[in-house]
């Protein structure tokens, strides 16, 4: 062979080559090229330094430390997370755009908003189940119960007196209060207020006769002798309040979902490679243990599971709640 026709042979081999590459090319996925080149954007329905920033926040440094290109959260307030939602659900379905937000949206709201403006089943699609957010009954030291059960007792002698403060009308927390109320045959009063802050100063001073929230939101109080726990939400104890029984333990499972959850959803059509994608990297970022420890120390309690598995919760917690919705006649206007 001689020079000429060598190069000529090496110049056809190079060229096969690169046409074949570029074959290969047109058929991988559109994520695949250059996939960490184009950030992942995290959705958060609410302003900064609350609970679902922290946690976004903190997943996002875990998800960039875990090799997955720039990561972003980007806060959209407003509407109770709903703006944001109808943002994610507009997105390309490319798994570069994730809503990161609480369960209430899909479990609870499509019973109580006369006008949701999503489809709570098909325009947004959960990724992966992230984090538990017990909840907590709780009661001004000077009151003379200290359990769930004697509050019911308490309540039938005083049912004038019966009341739940509440930071939103419509949550799990009132939900649960109406059930409990129907079955015992007193109606347990909600009394709202703009924030959890006002309302604990309320179940404080005894000016309410017991308050629901976060039990994130409550620590320092119960810590401080200035709160007593009556009972947690769920099915187990808080891993934060093991001398804490449940509700449901002490033979009241009214607020046995009263336990939120915060999921990963991308937009309904996303493929299945992607969704299977972005729910390994999820729940991967759960798994660590620096990371587990930082969200738990804002009062989540870490699940890191599949989307699967938060589909399937969310679809039983929905089931739950809806007679007692119907039953409370509740319905939110905004």
């Amino acid at each position: 062979m001689t020079s000429s026709t060598r190069r000529r042979f090496v110049q056809h081999s190079l060229a096969a080559s690169a046409a074949m590459l570029a074959g290969l090319a047109l058929h991988a996925p559109a994520w695949a090229a250059n996939d960490n080149d184009t950030p992942i954007r995290i959705i958060v329905g609410y302003a900064p330094g609350g609970a679902a920033d922290n946690l976004a926040r903190l997943y996002a440094e875990q998800l960039r430390q875990d090799g997955h290109g720039t990561v972003l959260v980007e806060n959209k307030p407003g509407a109770s997370a709903r703006l944001a939602l109808d943002y994610v659900k507009r997105s390309k379905p490319d798994g570069k755009t994730i809503f990161v937000g609480p369960s209430p949206l899909f479990t609870i709201f499509p019973l109580t908003y006369k006008k949701l403006g999503y489809d709570a089943d098909k325009d947004l699609v959960p990724a992966a189940l992230l984090t538990d957010v017990p909840t907590v009954i709780a009661a001004g030291p000077q009151q003379p119960y200290k359990t769930l059960g004697e509050y019911v007792a308490w309540a039938k002698k005083n049912p004038q007196q019966a009341s739940i403060g509440l930071a939103t009308i419509g949550s799990a927390g009132h939900l649960g209060a109406v059930a409990l109320g129907n079955d015992i045959n007193v109606k347990i009063t909600p009394a709202a207020y703009r924030g959890a802050s006002p309302m604990l100063v309320d179940v404080i001073s005894g000016n309410v006769s017991m308050g629901w929230d976060a039990v994130a939101s409550m620590m320092q109080l119960y810590k401080g002798g200035k709160l007593r726990f009556l009972g947690v939400s769920g099915t187990k104890r808080a891993k934060a309040l093991p001398e804490v029984p449940t509700a449901k333990e002490q033979g009241f499972g009214q607020f046995e979902y009263a336990t939120s959850w915060y999921g990963a959803f991308v937009p309904g059509g996303t493929p299945p490679e992607v969704m299977a994608r972005v729910e390994k990297m999820f729940i991967a970022a759960s798994n660590n243990a620096a990371t587990a420890a930082k969200l738990e120390g804002l009062g989540l309690e870490v699940v890191g599971k599949t989307g699967k598995e938060a589909q399937q919760r969310m679809l039983t917690e929905r089931a739950a709640w809806k007679p007692i919705v119907e039953a409370s006649g509740f319905v939110a206007e905004d």
